[in-house]
């Protein structure tokens, strides 16, 4: 199946008490609707939408905005357990439908030097929580139960899961 990238405009705000598997769901719909939308009626076709987001007692980490945000929530995170929240969403001129996955991440104690360190690869910037399992943040991660696929962003388990349920080929 060929597949071709959608950008879209989604206000990514949590709203007031929204609860962070909520969150990442209702985006995920948003940016397939999104998409599905842009593509019109006249070009139909599946449109995935997907977001992540980490918490730590359902509070929402969002992508940090500057070094000293993105220290803060290596900080955070730093010797404890936060989840990791992965929804997908599929869309299609039918149907819309979305899973979520929840993953729990344990870091080992970090030192204000490896956080320091590790901002200045550029791996925090646009990443839920301010790191990325894929890259050097890896060597943090003392536990991972879950998915490492939603930890990364797409949960690849749901995904398929999606595909077949819309009689879609993976």
């Amino acid at each position: 199946m060929a597949y071709r990238l959608l950008r879209v405009e989604v206000d990514e705000t949590p709203l007031a008490e929204e609860h962070p598997c909520d969150y990442v769901a209702r985006l995920a719909l948003a940016k397939a609707r999104t998409g599905a939308q842009a593509l019109g009626r006249k070009k139909p076709a599946p449109v995935l939408g997907a977001d992540t987001a980490v918490a730590v007692k359902d509070t929402i980490l969002g992508k940090p905005h500057d070094r000293e945000e993105g220290l803060a929530m290596l900080a955070r995170l730093s010797g404890c357990e936060h989840q990791v929240l992965s929804a997908v969403a599929l869309a299609t001129p039918a149907q819309i439908a979305v899973k979520v996955q929840e993953s729990r991440v344990r870091f080992r104690k970090l030192t204000p030097a490896e956080c320091a360190a590790y901002w200045e690869t550029g791996e925090s910037w646009d990443k839920a929580g301010g790191y990325g399992i894929q890259g050097r943040a890896a060597a943090f991660i003392a536990e991972l139960h879950g998915s490492y696929s939603g930890v990364m962003g797409l949960p690849l388990f749901e995904t398929a899961e999606l595909f077949r349920e819309f009689g879609l080929s993976s």
